[in-house]
């Protein structure tokens, strides 16, 4: 056996990602896809796999090298072309697939990279068979990839038009009150999504909606600016639109379109806590019409509101670690109707449990136009508390920094809990706040998340965190 290259930084714990030409090639995308193939596959019992891939210029080619991989240990390949990651995991779950999506998400235009998953969209992470992907795919590097003796076959499959019916089936926006809505798709798959879904790209029926559209064709240089509405930077642009059109709401899209911001019609970021709680009582309500118990999942970062407003509604609320990996499992195991994250992940039962940015869009867009008010009024209440934001310190040794913080504020009434780093909650008592402080996996940081129901309570504990954390 030859060496085997270490794969471990670009095989991660959820997906793949790495540097077109340097770690990441056709070789290595060939040797990725029979390794998908043996270690996830086949043991799965199937014999086919769907694979997309979104605008990026090198995805179309590491497409056909994946599929060159599974095909040569005997599996079928279906190939959807074009797609955003939801629309991957809408193939997967209508045909009953595993899939694979060639992505880098929000990274810069340098990077791809491929996100799995089992039949009907179930999350493929480090602990259920990516581990084993990258050990195989290491292993066929080195020794080059077994050749089963049936080769799997090609074939192309357009699932575009079906996946805009199938959202707009559990999104009804046809009486809706008229809305102008400013859509920023970075250049990437929001561009191709949008106009199937929200106008008639697809041939379907027109909405009540006139879209504004910034940056809509699809270029994976991101000649604009990036695809990653998590950086404020990257929303200028839109929140400009909003005020200079007058218009309703605005929504941006990450590059794989996984993910949706919204921005209200005074050109001010929407929190995604204010979207789940307004999303997740949507759901609840709809659960409870048809008699059944309504459970949505939350991660632990998410606002307070999020928690309290669904109790009260008649929800079960679930507490979630941080990461699509625990939220989609978690999702599975309670049967959760709906689950949000901070970072504008926002997954659905009747989605396969996936995370769909277009979804959860629909929800903003449907209770929008279902009444008078504008958009800021509407989440007014979904937004009661201040919160920080994330804060990312870069420390030399996150443990000590995580200690030297339970040292100072554990105590005096503070509760204290480690499901996900350290979480420290005054919330039962004044002055109501809470701080949950995360060590990054893979940099030397430690992210600060602090919220309170007074916006002074929040400066100041937030500030008196950061001196701690940051101790020379």
């Amino acid at each position: 056996m030859n060496d085997a290259p270490d794969l471990s930084g670009l095989i991660k714990a959820y997906d793949v990602r790495g540097i077109v030409g340097d770690n990441l090639t056709h070789e290595v995308a060939t040797a990725i896809g029979a390794a998908f193939a043996d270690a996830v596959v086949l043991p799965d019992g199937e014999s086919q796999v769907v694979i997309g891939h979104d605008m990026r210029d090198s995805g179309p080619g590491l497409a056909q090298a994946i599929a060159a991989g599974l095909n040569a240990r005997g599996v079928d390949v279906v190939s959807i072309g074009l797609c955003s990651t939801d629309g991957l995991y809408h193939a997967s779950g209508v045909l009953d697939l595993p899939g694979v999506m060639v992505t880098a998400s929000h990274n810069p235009a340098a990077y791809n990279g491929m996100k799995m998953c089992r039949s009907r969209a179930r999350a493929v992470g480090e602990n259920s068979g990516l581990g084993e992907v990258r050990s195989l795919a290491s292993r066929y590097l080195a020794d080059g990839v077994p050749q089963a003796d049936a080769v799997g076959a090609f074939s192309e499959r357009d699932t575009v038009g079906d996946y805009a019916s199938f959202l707009r089936s559990l999104v009804p926006l046809e009486n809706v009150r008229p809305l102008k809505v400013v859509v920023d798709a970075a250049n990437a798959m929001g561009g191709y999504t949008v106009p199937a879904v929200l106008g008639n790209a697809a041939g379907l029926e027109a909405l009540p909606l006139e879209i504004v559209p910034l940056y809509f064709e699809l270029d994976g240089t991101f000649p604009n600016h990036e695809a990653n509405p998590l950086d404020p930077a990257n929303l200028v642009d839109l929140q400009a639109a909003v005020r200079e059109h007058g218009a309703d709401i605005g929504l941006a899209f990450d590059g794989d379109a996984d993910r949706c911001f919204a921005v209200d019609e005074r050109g001010e970021v929407v929190p995604a806590s204010a979207i789940t709680a307004l999303v997740g009582l949507r759901e609840t309500a709809r659960e409870r019409e048809a008699g059944r118990q309504a459970t949505v999942i939350h991660n632990l970062i998410s606002s307070r509101a999020v928690p309290e407003q669904l109790e009260a509604a008649g929800a079960i609320p679930a507490r979630s670690r941080v990461g699509h990996s625990f939220i989609k499992a978690q999702m599975a195991e309670l049967n959760a109707v709906f689950g949000g994250e901070h970072s504008a992940h926002f997954y659905f039962r009747d989605f396969f449990y996936a995370d769909s940015g277009m979804l959860a869009a629909m929800h903003v867009l449907a209770a929008l136009g279902a009444q008078d008010k504008p958009l800021s009024e509407l989440l007014a209440i979904h937004d009661p508390y201040t919160a920080s934001g994330e804060i990312n310190s870069t420390v030399a040794d996150a443990a000590a920094a995580t200690q030297r913080v339970r040292e100072t504020f554990a105590g005096d009434g503070v509760a204290v809990d480690e499901m996900d780093g350290l979480t420290l909650s005054h919330w039962d008592s004044e002055p109501r706040w809470w701080a949950n402080v995360r060590a990054s996996n893979t940099e030397p940081l430690l992210r600060l998340n602090v919220e309170a129901a007074d916006p002074e309570v929040m400066e100041r504990q937030r500030d008196a965190l950061l001196a701690v954390i940051r101790e020379a």
